[in-house]
């Protein structure tokens, strides 16, 4: 079968699509007929997702069919269509941890179910198994035209949040608002709490999504209501520093929380996955939440999808069609 792989050369992360030995499903999981998979930034950044050494398996998250189950794996059937984590996602088949395979809804097409599991079980994690995002409070994204962004903005609707979002692209914040989106601040400089507050009626928002990174952490500090939660999700702008107000920290009685897969387990990953389906995939399944995807390339074109996420011209998610 046909697998992309990554390896870092210098400061770029390359890709190169190669023959490999096909996959076999072992104890607890699923061999999938892969239908797409989804683009994640980090993935493409040397010493994010990827160190250096050997090539490692492409993708990280995808879309497919069911062709063999694994020992042990009940309730999935042959033939059903999933969507999910999965390791190796760039490629014609791929194996899955069955704890992971979330059930692809009814009208809901393949491109954009492989848009959905990481960038959506993220979102989860940050919104609510630990930012206890409730109805009515605010939400402040910054770098809200991201994959991330744009997911944060779509569940925070659904869950009957009002949201906040920055953006250095007056043309992405006009799109958002479509979608939902409260109040738009066209910006990518630390200069965002005068209007935030504004908007909020002077308390500030309950919860910040930093996707941006440090240059921003100070600003989001100073945006953030009495026992507001802010959780950081990536650092594009390369800045793994910022100052912290101890102040404000303490008196505020402010949460700070990282949002990372890296370090987690298997089995702390699948411990969310039950509540995400109560939370979420209701949402999903009925259209309150729909993947926003900015494109889609053709399998044999994953470079031109690497090359056009570098761009950062793109809102929402880019997607590659590996099957029909």
């Amino acid at each position: 079968m046909k697998s992309y792989s990554l390896r870092v050369e210098g400061t770029q992360v390359l890709v190169q699509l190669a023959d490999v030995p096909m996959p076999e499903a072992g104890p607890g999981q699923l061999l999938l007929k892969m239908h797409a998979a989804g683009l994640n930034r980090g993935e493409f950044i040397p010493g994010g997702l990827i160190k250096g050494g050997a090539a490692k398996p492409a993708g990280i998250e995808g879309s497919g069919e069911i062709v063999a189950l694994g020992a042990g794996v009940t309730g999935l059937t042959i033939g059903q269509r999933v969507m999910g984590r999965c390791p190796g996602a760039f490629s014609e088949f791929a194996v899955m941890d069955a704890r992971e395979a979330l059930p692809v809804p009814a009208g809901l097409a393949m491109e954009a179910a492989a848009a959905v599991p990481l960038t959506l079980l993220v979102v989860h994690d940050m919104l609510v198994l630990q930012g206890r995002l409730q109805s009515g409070e605010w939400l402040l994204v910054t770098g809200v035209s991201s994959g991330v962004g744009v997911a944060s903005l779509q569940a925070a609707k659904a869950l009957g949040a009002k949201v906040i979002g920055t953006s250095g692209s007056p043309e992405k914040l006009a799109r958002l608002q479509a979608l939902g989106l409260d109040v738009a601040i066209n910006t990518r400089s630390p200069d965002f709490a005068a209007q935030v507050l504004e908007a909020t009626g002077g308390q500030g928002v309950n919860l910040v999504v930093n996707t941006v990174g440090g240059s921003v952490f100070a600003e989001c500090l100073r945006c953030m209501a009495f026992e507001g939660r802010l959780a950081t999700v990536g650092y594009v702008d390369h800045q793994l520093k910022a100052e912290i107000d101890i102040q404000a920290l303490h008196v505020k009685r402010l949460t700070l929380f990282g949002v990372s897969n890296k370090m987690r387990s298997a089995d702390q990953r699948a411990a969310g996955l039950p509540a995400f389906k109560v939370d979420l995939l209701p949402a999903i399944a009925d259209g309150r939440i729909r993947p926003l995807v900015d494109r889609v390339f053709p399998f044999d074109e994953l470079a031109a999808a690497q090359a056009h996420m570098e761009t950062n011209q793109h809102l929402g998610k880019i997607v590659l069609k590996i099957s029909d």
